[in-house]
């Protein structure tokens, strides 16, 4: 498990994601969280600007076709 620093007491959620190496762009960012494969504390979030505290986990869902 990735853990990042937090230079402030929040975070976007697109931000976050990025700073973990889940995504490499902003664009893939918004495209993962906006399909649903993107879950926060165990429940998926589709809203890339949603504000996390320190304290969320972030996982990427990682699909096989």
């Amino acid at each position: 498990m990735e853990e990042i620093v937090l230079r402030n007491e929040f975070i976007k959620l697109g931000q976050a994601i990025k700073a973990a190496g889940l995504v490499e762009s902003g664009v893939e960012a918004k495209i993962v969280i906006q399909d649903g494969e993107v879950k926060v504390n165990g429940v998926v979030e589709t809203q890339r600007g949603k504000i996390l505290a320190g304290s969320c986990r972030i996982q990427r869902l990682q699909y096989s076709y």
